[in-house]
């Protein structure tokens, strides 16, 4: 099965930066889909919507575990 979200672990490697930053990055993203209507998983973003609010391109995209 494909994972369609990234979770805080997975945003914290993608954006470098340390964990209480990402879970403010997902819960701003969060918010925003929240308000326009999405229904929203607490501390997960969908992947097409984090790569194109931080304009990743493909070859940056996934995350290896």
């Amino acid at each position: 099965m494909v994972q369609e979200f990234y979770k805080v672990k997975d945003i914290s490697k993608i954006m470098q930066c340390c964990t209480s930053k990402a879970y403010a990055i997902c819960k701003q993203l969060n918010t925003e889909l929240e308000e326009q209507g999405f229904i929203i998983i607490h501390g997960r973003v969908p992947k097409n919507y984090f790569n194109d609010r931080v304009g990743l391109t493909n070859d940056k995209r996934e995350v290896t575990e």
